[in-house]
């Protein structure tokens, strides 16, 4: 690849604000290098070396590190790049940076970095956003996956969808346009759909993958609600494993909405302890169960916590606290998204509870644990990841919301271009069902972009990616 001409030079911090043994300034642009030889005062750089070397104001040295010059196309933007390697206290990397933009650089706008290398061929829309989520992640599994779709795992799968679907469409046209050829009706011979038929089964594996991995990057918000005392706040603590919450026998403690974020068995969890639910006249404990059954409505997962020792119908206790509040209807809400956690199952006496009870067509699932001996905490958890439906494999890829929305309508149109075939014969409706499941498909590399999509993509980023 050859860049014919490069963009202006921008410059940009591009390690995190704060004390340092380094700190990095990026450059890039077609006066990187001048400016890079200016700072260090050298005549030249050779490429893809490290120079140790000072670097210089107008009238005095700024600071003193390491240099490296990556020539163009081979560096991360595919223009001129220059790094400057210092020492990472933010009044040198500010003086430094600010040397830059006397030299003629300007400042990095969020994410034009790595736009830069979008633009220049050096990476496609998955992996630059897989920049953005390895950055940002909060677990091991979510850093690993997020390489992966850097590396281009996700990327591959998903053009070699693309390559079976033009060929599908070459296939087509060919129908259309030879339709007497060796007296064989192609739209008829069974070719046609043996393909189709792989490219929908393609397109549900990748889309079960991107669930997962959509549920690896964004997490999923569980909200804990009951009455008050029922030990919500005890199991928040027990579930990060710190006294992140104010636990006493006094009704009415927590009077806001408490948030935390956790990794529970590689599931990141955004957790959101509630005031308790309870008529009250006391106009701060309103509010408080006010943004409590806000919480609620807008939870992917409701834990509803009891005391199993005071409560002994929790069915009739969820239609007690929440059946006149919520936004959906009590019993769908029970199957789709609501645990039922009996807590202080270790003061039962008798006969030992199961920790687990199994939910059937009119119940839901109800889980025994115990705050105070983590009795059933770990059944939780696994409960938890059940209901959220996170199962991801060990090879698992970072996905987002868009990449998932751009599967299902390419599945949708190939299945459209499935009935236009099997049912109508119709081969002009076929080659445009295709055209746009293939579209759709190029929405997630970047083929087919529009440029509001990636501003929005990428303004994102960090300043110097």
């Amino acid at each position: 690849m050859t860049i014919l001409s490069q963009q202006p030079t921008i410059a940009a911090i591009a390690t995190p604000i704060g004390q340092g043994g380094v700190g990095v300034i990026r450059l890039s642009g077609k006066h990187a290098y001048q400016i890079g030889c200016a700072i260090t005062r050298r005549d030249f750089l050779t490429p893809r070396k490290a120079h140790f070397s000072g670097f210089y104001g107008q009238d005095a040295i700024i600071d003193e590190g390491v240099v490296i010059y990556f020539q163009a196309p081979h560096s991360f933007t595919g223009e001129d790049v220059v790094e400057l390697q210092g020492h990472g206290g933010m009044v040198l990397q500010n003086m430094l940076l600010a040397r830059a933009f006397e030299l003629g650089a300007r400042q990095a706008t969020a994410g034009e970095f790595s736009y830069r290398a979008f633009e220049n061929d050096k990476i496609d829309l998955v992996q630059a956003e897989a920049i953005s989520d390895a950055i940002a992640a909060t677990s091991v599994a979510q850093a690993s996956s997020a390489i992966r779709s850097l590396t281009g795992e996700f990327s591959n799968k998903i053009n070699q969808l693309s390559d079976n679907l033009t060929h599908l469409r070459l296939y087509v046209e060919a129908a259309i346009d030879f339709p007497d050829e060796e007296d064989v009706d192609f739209l008829s011979d069974g070719v046609i759909e043996n393909k189709l038929n792989h490219i929908l089964s393609g397109i549900d594996d990748i889309l079960a993958t991107a669930k997962q991995g959509q549920l690896l990057r964004d997490g999923v918000h569980v909200v804990l609600a009951g009455k008050p005392n029922a030990g919500k706040s005890s199991l928040l603590n027990r579930l990060s494993g710190t006294d992140r919450a104010i636990v006493t026998d006094i009704a009415g403690t927590t009077r806001d909405t408490l948030e935390e974020t956790l990794v529970l068995g590689g599931l990141t969890v955004h957790l959101t302890d509630t005031a308790g639910l309870r008529q009250t006249a006391d106009k701060v404990e309103q509010i408080g169960i006010q943004r409590a059954f806000d919480a609620i409505n807008k939870a992917d997962v409701l834990l509803m916590v009891y005391d199993v020792t005071a409560e002994s119908d929790p069915v009739a206790l969820a239609h007690e606290l929440f059946a006149d509040e919520l936004a959906v209807d009590l019993s769908e809400m029970m199957q789709q998204k609501l645990i039922m956690v009996a807590n202080k199952c270790d003061l039962l006496t008798g006969k030992p509870v199961d920790t687990v009870s199994c939910k059937t067509d009119t119940l839901p699932t109800v889980v025994h644990v115990s705050c105070e001996t983590t009795e059933g905490i770990d059944k939780l958890v696994q409960v938890l990841s059940d209901k959220a439906g996170f199962h991801p494999p060990e090879n698992s890829l970072i996905a987002r919301t868009r990449h998932i929305d751009a599967l299902k309508r390419a599945k949708q149109h190939a299945m459209q271009a499935h009935e236009q075939l099997t049912y109508y014969h119709a081969g002009e409706l076929v080659a445009e069902s295709l055209r746009q499941a293939q579209q759709s498909l190029g929405e997630i590399t970047g083929q087919l972009s529009a440029d509001e999509l990636l501003g929005k993509i990428f303004s994102s980023f960090c300043i110097g990616k």
